[in-house]
């Protein structure tokens, strides 16, 4: 079965890739929100003009058995895994360069029209 034609730049960009993706340590899955709220005391700064609200908390949401999960964490957690929470956002982006690469080199190989 003949293999795709790929171009030196292709092979370069999948290189580059490559070497991206090994550069990634630990990833932790999902998303952080970090949110500021009102309280229910009437005389609270965060009821004030303007308002000081309380926070900031930081909640990490992510997918279990398809059911969404969402655990508050302390500034000191937020700090320590930021870098994690960093790391899974830029393996995400490299998954997806990697297909778009791979997505074109099929599609200039089969001489398929990209879908518009």
């Amino acid at each position: 079965m003949p293999q795709p034609k790929l171009r030196p730049r292709d092979v370069t960009a999948q290189k580059r890739l490559s070497e991206a993706l090994g550069q990634i340590g630990f990833a932790m899955p999902g998303s952080i929100v970090e949110r500021h709220a009102r309280c229910g005391k009437a005389s609270c700064r965060c009821k004030a003009d303007p308002p000081q609200l309380h926070g900031p908390y930081f909640q990490w949401t992510r997918k279990i058995a398809g059911k969404t999960v969402t655990r508050n964490l302390t500034p000191e957690q937020f700090a320590r895994y930021q870098p994690w929470f960093d790391n899974a956002r830029r393996l995400r982006q490299i998954a997806a360069d990697m297909e778009a690469l791979a997505l074109g080199v099929a599609e200039r190989t089969e001489r398929w029209d990209p879908p518009s």
